[in-house]
């Protein structure tokens, strides 16, 4: 058997390639598919096949293009009602690659059309050997069932087909089936997902919190209870998947703008995204661009922030930067990226305009500055991160719904801003920038180094 995963950490997303004797199917391509082509033609094989799970939310994913450019046939739920050339498939069906057999096992609960790849070796047994669970099924936790509100089915209808689906469907399988999953830790698709990439279903029914033993009623309530709202663009996502994505190579080529063209751009409307380092960003960067650093998970958290439809252009060190960027944002479908910085930053400070600076904190610092003057500080973490311990005297407001609640936010006084390691408080810091302020710092190493520094943790009373 041929196997491998392509794991994409930026956006913890799995896609598979499953195969043998000359041939091979890819399972939840993401949008750019070179990796898949070339992964075959190193390993010998054609693919025959490109199989989806369910419509995805998270990413824009690559079939169309993929199929056209290897003469695979596309398989997709026939639930899922897609506009392009697909196979239907139902519960139980099975296809042949090469020697092996792949058999589709519907899981509604994620999504309406979700299924399970099931990877059975004849040769070997008629068991199953491997199941690719897509989004029904992670390491450590399920799918959430709250994605699918706009088709008139609740998180909770949702979650109730998603617990006989795992109970009459999943746990029935083998107990040394191997659970190969399509999102790890990081993902907004789950909640409890391990790091690990992959376990047994043995394993999993001890350490899954959605597969211990419990009622409908009481997995409902868990599997549905504090949910965060889905990022706005699953929603775009899903329809651009349900249409198929045109090939990348037919997205208009980055128009080279000079600094003028840039402040022009602005005064349109456009957004300037610097993709920049955070240290880079700190030490200077284009009064009112906002910050998300290509080091990080630049495309999710463009997705959570900013518009897909907003016009963009691209604030980069080099031109290298701007196509990895504009890669990044197509992989989830924000294609309105409409020019980037010719010359990158440099250039900018070259043409003798006008640069901004983010002033920073060291924990040391923040601590004197909080006695000293009572700075304020703000904290850009999940609820549950704020919850395990932060700066004493900290407001919350998670970063995803910092601009529906800027109101919340007093800016007519100096305000320190934090996160885990300064990556979050830095996208934050930038967007507080943009609005009239006394002054902001980002706090260096966020509460990680906080906390290695020996400063005092604040955490709920009980």
């Amino acid at each position: 058997m041929e196997f491998h995963q392509f794991y994409l950490g930026c956006l913890a997303q799995a896609a598979y390639l499953v195969g043998s004797k000359g041939e091979c199917a890819i399972v939840d391509p993401r949008r750019d598919v070179d990796d898949y082509i070339a992964e075959a033609e190193r390993r010998g094989l054609k693919i025959r096949a490109v199989l989806l799970t369910h419509l995805h939310a998270d990413f824009v994913s690559g079939q169309v293009e993929l199929a056209a450019r290897t003469g695979a046939s596309i398989y997709i739920s026939e639930l899922a009602k897609v506009d392009y050339d697909h196979i239907g498939v139902a519960d139980g069906d099975e296809i042949q690659i090469g020697g092996l057999k792949l058999r589709f096992l519907a899981t509604p609960g994620h999504t309406p059309e979700s299924m399970v790849v099931l990877v059975i070796d004849p040769e070997q047994s008629e068991e199953p050997i491997k199941a690719l669970t897509g989004d029904t099924l992670f390491i450590g936790d399920a799918g959430r069932p709250d994605l699918v509100g706009s088709k008139g089915r609740s998180a909770e209808e949702m979650a109730s087909c998603l617990y006989d689906s795992l109970q009459t469907k999943i746990l029935t399988l083998p107990d040394a089936i191997e659970i190969w999953p399509g999102h790890g830790a990081g993902s907004a698709c789950g909640r409890n997902m391990s790091t690990e990439r992959w376990s047994t279903l043995a394993a999993q029914r001890v350490e899954n919190v959605a597969l211990r033993p419990q009622s409908k009623a009481e997995f409902v309530a868990q599997s549905t209870g504090g949910l965060a709202e889905p990022p706005a663009y699953f929603a775009h996502d899903v329809d651009l998947n349900r249409r198929g994505a045109s090939q990348l190579a037919q997205l208009d080529a980055l128009e080279e703008l000079d600094a003028d063209g840039v402040e022009a751009r602005k005064r349109e409307g456009a957004l300037l995204l610097d993709v920049r380092s955070k240290e880079e960003f700190r030490a200077g960067h284009i009064p009112g661009s906002i910050q998300i650093g290509l080091d990080g998970k630049l495309a999710s958290w463009a997705g959570t922030l900013i518009d897909v439809k907003q016009a963009i252009v691209l604030i980069t060190t080099d031109a290298a930067q701007a196509a990895e960027a504009r890669m990044r944002l197509a992989r989830i479908g924000i294609e309105n990226v409409t020019g980037m910085l010719a010359g990158g930053f440099e250039a900018w400070q070259q043409a003798g305009k006008q640069v901004a600076k983010l002033a920073v904190l060291t924990p040391q610092e923040l601590a004197g500055r909080m006695e000293r003057d009572g700075l304020r500080v703000l904290d850009v973490r999940g609820t549950g991160e704020f919850d395990g311990g932060h700066v004493p005297g900290a407001q919350l407001v998670p970063l995803p719904e910092l601009q529906q609640r800027l109101s919340e936010v007093d800016l007519k006084q100096p305000l320190a801003v934090i996160c885990a390691s300064s990556y979050r408080s830095c996208i934050a810091s930038s967007l507080l920038a943009a609005k009239p302020n006394a002054g902001l710092f980002d706090v260096v190493g966020g509460t990680a180094a906080w906390i290695e520094a020996g400063l005092p943790v604040e955490q709920p009373v009980a």
